[in-house]
C-alpha cells in the first residue's frame, strides 16, 4: 500500500512515520521527504499513485493577534487542503483519505465529555479553518467515493511537546510553573504514539472521532507527573488569579494572561471517545501512566 503522509515533520507526523514501517510512505512537506511544496502556495505534482492520504500538516499552536496572522490560518489549512485535493484529482483517487482535525472544532472553553454529535461552533480562526477543512474533505471523498476518515484531537502528548504543553513542561523543568485554583480543571489530552496505530485501524472504515486518553487528567496530576512528584505544587488562589487577568484585560495583547486565559485554565474540558472505543477497540495508555516512566 503507498501512502502520502503531508506534515511527516511535524509533531504527530512524526508517530504516524514510524508507525508505518510496513507501508510504502512518501511524505510532503515544506522542505523535506519525497515531495517539497507549501500547499497554501502550489497545487502539487504526484509521480504516484497513492492508496491512502494521511492529510497531517496544518498550522496550530499559536493565538494570531493580526489579521495577517489570522489569514495564514485559512491560507494553510483550508486553501492547502483544496490544493491537496485538486493534485489528487489528477493523479489519481486514493481509497481512503484520513484527516487529522481537532476538537477546537467545536469552540468551546468548558464542557464535559462532548461527542461527535456536538454543534461545530468555533469562532477563532484556528478552529474556523478546521471546520472548513473538514467540510472540503467530506465533500470531495464524497463526490469521488473516498472513504473519509476525521480525527479530532485534543492535546497531544509526547517527547518535545509544541505549544502551551511544550510551555508548561519548560515552566516546571526551570521551577516557575504554578498552578492555579489547585489544578483541578480536567482536561482531553492524548499521547501522540497512540494515534498513528489507530489511523490502521480506522482508515477502511471512515468517520468522525474524537481520541483521548479517557482520563483526563487535571492540572495538578499533569504537573505533578510531570515533574516526577518533585515540582508543580505551588498554587496560586483563584481569585488572585482573576484580579490579575482582568489587570491583563485592560493592558491587552501585550499582557500574558487575561480573564479568558484565566477562565480556560480554571475550567474542565473534555471529549467523549466512546464511539472509537466501541466501534473499533480504541484502548489508549493513560497520559498519566507514560509520564511516569517517561520525561518530555
Amino acid at each position: 500500500m503507498k501512502v502520502l503522509l503531508t506534515g511527516s515533520s511535524g509533531f504527530l507526523g512524526g508517530f504516524i512515520k514510524s508507525s508505518f514501517v510496513d507501508y510504502e510512505v512518501f511524505e510532503l512537506n515544506r522542505n523535506s521527504g519525497n515531495y517539497h511544496y507549501s500547499l497554501e502556495n502550489e497545487i502539487p505534482q504526484f509521480e504516484h499513485h497513492f492508496d491512502l492520504i494521511i492529510h497531517s500538516a496544518g498550522k496550530a499552536h499559536s493565538v494570531p493577534k493580526t489579521q495577517i496572522e489570522k489569514q495564514a490560518f485559512y491560507d494553510i489549512n483550508v486553501k492547502g487542503t483544496a490544493n491537496l485535493l485538486e493534485a489528487l484529482k489528477k493523479t489519481g483517487l486514493p481509497n481512503q483519505f484520513v484527516f487529522i482535525s481537532s476538537v477546537s472544532v467545536y469552540g468551546l472553553e468548558e464542557g464535559k465529555n462532548i461527542d461527535e454529535s456536538y454543534p461545530l461552533l468555533a469562532k477563532d480562526a484556528y478552529g474556523i479553518s478546521k471546520i472548513e477543512a473538514e467540510k472540503l474533505v467530506q465533500k470531495w471523498c464524497n463526490d469521488n467515493q473516498v472513504v473519509c476518515t476525521i480525527l479530532r484531537l485534543p492535546l497531544l502528548v509526547g517527547k518535545n511537546p509544541p505549544g502551551n504543553l511544550g510551555a508548561m513542561v519548560k515552566a516546571i523543568n526551570k521551577g516557575y510553573y504554578f498552578n492555579i485554583g489547585g489544578g483541578t480543571a480536567k482536561k482531553s489530552m492524548v499521547l501522540g504514539k497512540d494515534i498513528a496505530p489507530f489511523i490502521s485501524a480506522v482508515a477502511s472504515v471512515g468517520g468522525i472521532y474524537n481520541l483521548t486518553d479517557g482520563v483526563h487528567p487535571n492540572f495538578k496530576e499533569l504537573s505533578l507527573a510531570i515533574s516526577k512528584n518533585k515540582k508543580g505544587k505551588v498554587n496560586l488562589p483563584l481569585s488572585i488569579a482573576i484580579m490579575v487577568g482582568k489587570i491583563g484585560d485592560l493592558l491587552g495583547d501585550k499582557a500574558p494572561i487575561n480573564s479568558l486565559k484565566v477562565k480556560k485554565i480554571t475550567s474542565d474540558l473534555t471529549f467523549d471517545d466512546a464511539k472509537a472505543r466501541e466501534l473499533l477497540n480504541w484502548k489508549p495508555e493513560s497520559v498519566l501512566n507514560y509520564l511516569k516512566t517517561e520525561s518530555l
